[in-house]
């Protein structure tokens, strides 16, 4: 087994579709606002605003906003192949996904990288992020293969405190 690190961490799933449609819930308005975020707006290299059914680009700018969470996320596509690879600017790090089809199932390789190493970023983005994933992706492949979702969001999660280190469905 390779040492764990703080500068990245990699999660795995297997989910119970093709990576065509696994890419679109990843690549569009439409499909990453179905499973993982209240809204998102991609921006192209022309500052021309993608519809929700399109695809990122590489070099496209993003806002992606959460449930439950005031804040937002702003940055930046780094690749986007249109079949099995993203890699996007997050958070003062990196995360690439990885779709490998076979049959019937898609393997979600997700890895977050450059990592910073400072105390602040080991908990936010190691710890968190790492634990944050872990419930997206299950959420996703309960989207994706039955059709629910996991988390929450008919009960406002932001009165509490610590609500991102305590709920697991935020």
């Amino acid at each position: 087994m390779k040492k764990l690190q703080w500068n990245s961490f990699t999660k795995k799933i297997y989910i119970r579709t093709s990576a065509k449609k696994l890419y679109d819930l990843w690549a569009t308005t439409k499909g990453i606002t179905s499973w993982f975020l209240r809204d998102a707006e991609y921006i192209s290299l022309a500052g021309e605003k993608r519809t929700p059914t399109e695809h990122f680009q590489k070099g496209d700018s993003y806002t992606w906003y959460w449930h439950n969470w005031d804040d937002k996320e702003e940055g930046e596509i780094l690749e986007a192949n249109g079949q099995d690879y993203i890699e996007l600017l997050f958070g003062g790090s990196k995360v690439s996904v990885l779709l490998e089809e076979k049959n019937d199932i898609t393997l979600i390789v997700l890895t977050q990288f450059e990592i910073p190493e400072d105390d602040e970023s080991k908990l936010k983005l190691h710890h968190g992020c790492s634990n944050g994933w872990t419930f997206w992706l299950t959420n996703l492949k309960a989207y994706a293969e039955h059709g629910i979702l996991l988390n929450e969001k008919e009960i406002d999660l932001r009165e509490y405190e610590l609500a991102e280190y305590q709920f697991v469905n935020i």
